[in-house]
């Protein structure tokens, strides 16, 4: 609380008392104040130099600012900011130093006076505006009554400038810390950033439906896919939604800052955050290419993978069909491997399409044994756990043991790793 100075406290009624014989007498107690170092009074300025500034406050003799209690700011000239005769609001740091002078400090008083004020802000969650003062190793300091501490980090969403570059700016900020003990002030602007962003995210998300056509710029890439910026939304092309085609890395496909126009595969309202598909708004060529054949046709594949339940065979680029084990010989058949492996050139005949799925059934049994061609076939129908579940192995990109490459200069770490791979493959094929 501010105590009241002499000037202030002296009047005409009071300046006179009456002692003990009846007499009229100065009140002298009126003229002296009392207080304490940390009591915030007021005072007049009496006299300004270069250094220093004397304010009466009511002592017995008036009291010295220091030119480094002035301000909040460094480097700032007393006459810049006081003139004689201003009443000013100054805190008591000494009552008397080694020279018997009273010590005063306008700056802190500002501080302390401030804090009440912040401490406000702070539980409110509401925010402060501050001129860019000064700027320090990670950060600006800002006048918001004290100096209120803005990480580089916190700065803005987009990439920081030069730090001396924001001196002069105002800002809005949120207070994310304070610690009134230590005198700190942790400020946010990004905060406020994206707090605005996500409200207009949210307008955006409004009017965005899924299977809708946006155009979006490729922001960064991960081994997983491409992240796309669609009108201020972040989104995700997963690497199996970028082609058609198979892609082993998402830069095969797309580049950042390329523009695309992708296709709406789903959307998250409480993370802001939308699936997208670029092969989506393309051709896919397995259409075209499947209009070249139809079930019963006998064409030539190779064999590209070996699984539990069948053969994979190939028979054009991006383009092929399995083999059932109970299409594989009209013999049982105890494991795929026994009867083909990966590379080997077969004869099939195609026994069924699914054209939303993009998938064959081959026969070789009904090559072999045409009469077999009566007998009921497997469809892919049936087989769609054992499908869905192998594209979604595929999906993972473990790479195959096959294009691991171990030498000299294979650091031991990764050695073992390649021939931990190498050894676990040769255990699945044998169990094929």
């Amino acid at each position: 609380m501010t105590k009241n100075i002499m000037y202030k406290q002296v009047t005409d009624e009071n300046c006179m008392v009456r002692n003990d014989k009846g007499d009229m007498v100065p009140n002298y107690d009126i003229t002296i104040i009392d207080f304490d170092e940390g009591d915030i009074l007021k005072g007049k300025v009496v006299k300004i130099d270069k250094d220093e500034v004397l304010v009466d406050v009511g002592f017995k003799s008036e009291g010295v600012v220091p030119i480094s209690e002035l301000s909040i700011r460094n480097g700032v000239k007393p006459d810049e900011i006081l003139s004689l005769e201003e009443e000013i609001e100054i805190m008591v740091l000494q009552k008397e130093d080694q020279e018997g002078r009273l010590i005063l400090s306008k700056k802190r008083a500002e501080i302390e006076k401030s804090f009440d004020k912040i401490e406000s802000v702070y539980q409110n969650d509401e925010t402060v505006e501050g001129q860019v003062i000064e700027y320090v190793k990670g950060g600006l300091i800002l006048d918001i009554g004290l100096r209120g501490f803005l990480p580089a980090s916190l700065i803005d969403i987009k990439k920081t400038r030069e730090l001396s570059s924001y001196i002069g700016e105002r800002y809005a900020c949120k207070i994310i810390e304070v610690d009134r003990n230590r005198n700190n002030v942790v400020l946010s602007r990004k905060a406020i950033i994206e707090d605005e962003r996500k409200e207009q995210r949210k307008e955006v998300l409004d009017n965005i439906e899924i299977g809708q056509i946006r155009t979006g710029a490729i922001t960064s890439i991960a081994d997983f896919g491409a992240f796309v910026d669609v009108d201020g939304i972040d989104g995700l092309i997963h690497i199996s939604e970028l082609s058609w085609n198979h892609v082993k890395h998402p830069s095969e496909v797309v580049k950042v800052g390329q523009e695309v126009n992708v296709e709406i595969l789903d959307i998250d309202y409480e993370k802001q955050r939308l699936s997208l598909g670029l092969k989506q708004t393309q051709k896919d060529p397995w259409v075209e290419k499947i209009k070249s054949y139809k079930v019963g046709d006998i064409i030539q594949g190779k064999v590209t993978r070996i699984v539990k339940f069948g053969l994979f065979v190939q028979i054009q680029e991006d383009m092929e069909g399995l083999v059932h084990i109970s299409e594989l010989s009209v013999e049982p058949v105890k494991k795929p491997s026994d009867v083909a492996k990966i590379g080997d050139e077969l004869i099939v005949k195609i026994i069924d399409i699914d054209f939303d799925k993009r998938r064959m059934a081959f026969s070789i049994k009904q090559v072999t044994n045409p009469e077999t061609a009566s007998e009921e076939t497997v469809k892919l129908e049936d087989l769609s756990e054992e499908l869905n579940a192998e594209e979604e192995k595929i999906k993972e990109e473990k790479p195959e043991a096959a294009d691991i490459v171990i030498n000299e200069s294979t650091p031991e770490r990764e050695r073992e790793k390649a021939i931990k791979e190498i050894l676990k493959e040769m255990k699945d094929e044998a169990n094929l």
